[in-house]
């Protein structure tokens, strides 16, 4: 969805950005359920929103596959094994198969059978950490101003909302690794 790059994996992506390494961010769905908003219209203002907080993260692909409905359509399988396979990624960072949105378990079981068995795969925590238990930790904290940053650009989702989740998530993993 639009702002999940930026709510559950922007910091270790700023990591990565400064250590020089080319990022390509895949947004596979349209976000056009995730509002007030009449769906059309949604669907462009958090296009728009996107584009603003990933701006200088690295290359932006918005997929534009319907929010809600991931993975109902084989054509949303090829759409995402053609825009992977074109990248050649090293590494590819996607949401865990058990995390509290459908969409996002999805994405995940998508993601793992086109390029799991080639390319490793990292799973980003959930919001609240539902149903994961990390395995790697990243101090995130020279970034995370730019990650709130990112999530402010949302202004059509309750970002600050989002603010909050995140700084108390991180927060507590900070606290697993006896980290301020």
């Amino acid at each position: 969805h639009p702002d999940d790059i930026e709510i559950f994996m922007f910091g270790l992506l700023a990591a990565f950005k400064k250590e020089g390494k080319e990022l390509h961010l895949i947004v596979a769905t349209d976000g056009s359920l995730g509002g007030l908003d009449s769906p059309s219209n949604l669907k462009k203002i958090r296009a728009k929103e996107t584009k603003s907080a990933l701006k200088n993260l690295g290359k932006l692909y918005l997929l534009g596959l319907p929010d809600g409905h991931l993975g109902d359509d084989i054509s949303h399988r090829k759409i995402l094994r053609k825009t992977i396979n074109a990248i050649e990624p090293d590494l590819v960072i996607t949401h865990y198969k058990n995390d509290y949105h459908s969409d996002h378990r999805i994405l995940s079981k998508l993601v793992t059978n086109i390029i799991g068995h080639y390319v490793p795969v990292l799973f980003c925590d959930t919001l609240m950490g539902i149903n994961f238990v990390p395995k790697y930790y990243v101090d995130v904290t020279e970034y995370f101003k730019l990650k709130k940053e990112a999530i402010l650009k949302h202004k059509s989702q309750n970002q600050k909302r989002f603010v909050d989740l995140v700084e108390l998530m991180n927060s507590y993993r900070a606290a697993q690794c006896n980290a301020p």
